[in-house]
């Protein structure tokens, strides 16, 4: 009986797990939501950057994975079927909170701004790579953590956008690229930050 985590499901085992579910043995899928939770919350915290919205996200996920299972077939790899229902979650959230902002925008002042403790927040939690993410567009963003923090593999990220081989290495090229630059900018402020201080006469 499968009783281990996710890096210790070979792929047999994974799709016997998941014929024995299909087949309606539904109480093994318990076994689905120990595997994937973690993984699966991960990805989403880093897209949502909410801990709260990740978690209610990773609950919405797995049961629309239960929900569809019979719809999984062996051609994709298990991996990449629920990451690509995870990311298109977390896509309908995002255009949701970006809905919201645009409408309460209508109803904030403009003369409201972050309070000094938001504000220190921000620059003592924000390192450059935060910065240079969010210069990122949201697919792109979302291919640079499917690739660096969840290390799948050109042919699960493939699966998981619907992109091919040939076009996601360019794109991921230049997502390099693009990130580098960023964050060899905001290394040169934070650089110049304490020389700049010096100069200030007190």
């Amino acid at each position: 009986m499968l009783t281990s985590p996710q890096d210790s499901l070979d792929p047999k085992e994974l799709e016997e797990l998941i014929i024995s579910i299909q087949k309606g043995n539904i109480e093994r899928y318990a076994f689905i939501v120990r595997a994937f939770q973690t993984p699966i919350y991960r990805y989403c915290y880093r897209l949502l950057e909410n801990k709260q919205d990740a978690e209610d996200a990773v609950q919405d996920i797995l049961v629309k994975g239960y929900q569809s299972i019979h719809q999984y077939k062996p051609q994709m790899h298990f991996s990449a079927w629920l990451y690509r229902i995870a990311y298109h979650h977390c896509l309908n959230l995002l255009r949701r909170r970006r809905l919201q902002k645009r409408v309460m925008s209508i109803f904030k002042p403009d003369f409201m701004s972050a309070s000094p403790e938001q504000e220190l927040d921000d620059r003592l939690f924000n390192p450059s790579l935060s910065a240079a993410l969010a210069q990122l567009s949201l697919e792109e963003r979302n291919m640079l953590i499917l690739r660096v923090f969840e290390e799948k593999t050109y042919a699960e990220i493939s699966e998981i956008l619907g992109v091919s081989p040939n076009a996601l290495t360019k794109r991921m090229n230049r997502i390099k690229r693009k990130v580098q630059e960023a964050m060899k900018l905001e290394e040169e402020i934070r650089w110049n930050e304490p020389q700049s201080a010096m100069n200030t006469k007190i």
